[in-house]
């Protein structure tokens, strides 16, 4: 009598899933090649992160000298002010850009929606770190900010940069159609914003005095839940706005 050997079938869910990674990665590719080419989104935020250290070098030369609480929360704050604006100057053109040279219908055709909305995530994430490292080096430089935990500022930046990417990502799908882009990106993009950069702020200037790892545990924390949350939630409504 002989017995037959079950082997476990394998689902679709892997190919699929490999599908859509190989796809999100020719989107990133695609439009970092492009980005490359033009420089758009990466000159305007450059610009203005550049512009926004050197006006506060100048009118502020003694905030960077100062070590006391409410100075380190000015630091802080001023840094993510010039991050959440040249993000937003430059982040909402992901999907403008395939509305203006009216390529929508042919990415459709040529990748899912998931694998969009990844192909732009990677792309805007990547972007947000080369602003992230800038400004920060401006900063350090101009406005004469010192860190004291080198490791927990990194890691502040990097994760409110990931909250970044995670909101703006969907937004620029939101109003690629709509007439007035940059207003309607702005408005939309404060509250979802708001929550995640009041965090990065404070734990930020904890980053800068010589406090360590610990204290900005908690920060970190719910700046990763927060990008996760948005993150998940944008992948499942990316369709519907993607195929409205």
């Amino acid at each position: 009598m002989s017995v037959r050997s079950e082997q476990p079938v394998a689902g679709p869910a892997v190919p699929a899933l490999r599908t859509i990674l190989v796809a999100a990665w020719a989107v990133f590719v695609k439009d970092l090649r492009t980005e490359l080419r033009t420089r758009y989104a990466l000159n305007a935020m450059v610009l203005f992160a550049a512009c926004t250290a050197v006006m506060v070098s100048i009118g502020t030369t003694f905030i960077g000298l100062r070590r006391s609480e409410e100075a380190l929360l000015i630091q802080a704050s001023l840094l993510w002010v010039a991050l959440l604006f040249a993000a937003i100057t430059g982040l909402s053109r992901g999907f403008v850009h395939e509305e203006e040279t009216r390529t929508l219908a042919a990415l459709r055709l040529a990748a899912p929606p998931a694998a969009v909305y990844l192909g732009k995530f990677l792309l805007n994430l990547a972007l947000l770190a080369v602003l992230g490292l800038i400004t920060s080096v401006l900063f350090i430089i101009l406005v004469r900010v010192q860190v004291g935990s080198p490791l927990a500022f990194l890691l502040m930046i990097a994760a409110g940069s990931l909250c970044l990417a995670a909101a703006t990502t969907i937004l620029a799908a939101i109003i690629a159609r709509a007439s007035f882009k940059s207003a309607l990106f702005a408005v939309l993009a404060f509250p979802l914003l708001v929550p995640p950069l009041i965090i990065a702020i404070q734990g930020t200037a904890v980053s800068l005095d010589n406090a360590g790892l610990d204290p900005v545990r908690g920060a970190l924390q719910f700046l990763v839940a927060y990008s996760v949350a948005t993150f998940v939630t944008s992948l499942m409504l990316f369709r519907f706005v993607w195929e409205a």
